[in-house]
């Protein structure tokens, strides 16, 4: 792959815990839905035993002028960097990679299990989707602790409202802990949910998102509904 520089334009806060970073997209930078790259910082003030490279999932759309990238802002030399990193600070893209992009046949329905900054691949492909008016029908399962953790959840809402074709279904397991009220589903993503929500639960090709134990659940929970591995998409985040 090519290494391409991109500068910062801009950042914001996108739920409790969690920003999301727009950077410039370096010309003939192209990518599907779903795809990561390997971002460096360049001569960083400060750097620790973590290094001074991540992966992130581009949380942006192909057809976008910009890179998005969102994570949790852990206490690390690396995420202190880029929270305080002047507008127009230059870093290096290595990319993209990663092959858990929306499949080519729309006849198949696509369920998207996601947990908490594992959303970022789901958010692309979902405005992507409504974007070009694919016709794949969608149901998303989004999971978080509290609607304030939950990131972009506005604006997946409102992608529901611009596609017919999408569904969002998210669920909070410490919904007493929210200082809004929470009026939908609660607890973890789990195999009576899926079965209330989709007509059909074997059909569709499954993808997933998340910490680790996250996704062994969902792999567990989908074999237990009889769901080969060849129709499982997955990535782990781990929260660095």
């Amino acid at each position: 792959m090519a290494i391409h520089e991109a500068r910062l334009l801009r950042r914001e806060i996108v739920a409790e815990g969690t920003m999301a970073f727009h950077f410039s997209k370096p010309t003939g930078f192209r990518h599907q839905a779903g795809q990561s790259l390997l971002m460096t910082l360049v001569e960083p003030p400060e750097t620790d035993g973590e290094g001074d490279a991540r992966t992130f999932t581009i949380a942006s759309a192909p057809r976008e002028a910009e890179l998005m990238i969102a994570t949790r802002m852990r206490d690390t030399a690396f995420k202190r960097v880029l929270k305080a990193a002047p507008l127009g600070t230059a870093v290096t893209i290595d990319g993209p990679n990663g092959e858990m992009v929306l499949h080519d046949d729309p006849a198949r329905p696509a369920v998207f299990l996601a947990g908490g900054i594992g959303i970022t691949p789901f958010l692309a492909m979902a405005r992507h989707a409504a974007h070009e008016r694919l016709p794949h029908r969608i149901h998303l399962f989004y999971s978080n602790r509290r609607p304030e953790d939950a990131a972009f959840l506005p604006e997946l809402r409102k992608l529901e409202q611009l596609n017919p074709h999408f569904r969002l279904v998210a669920t909070m397991a410490e919904p007493e802990k929210s200082a809004p009220a929470w009026s939908g589903e609660t607890g973890f993503i789990r195999r009576e949910m899926l079965e209330r929500h989709l007509a059909e639960t074997r059909s569709p090709i499954y993808y997933f998102a998340g910490p680790p134990s996250m996704t062994q659940a969902m792999q567990q929970m989908l074999q237990g509904i009889g769901i080969g591995e060849e129709a499982m998409r997955y990535e782990e985040f781990y929260g660095y």
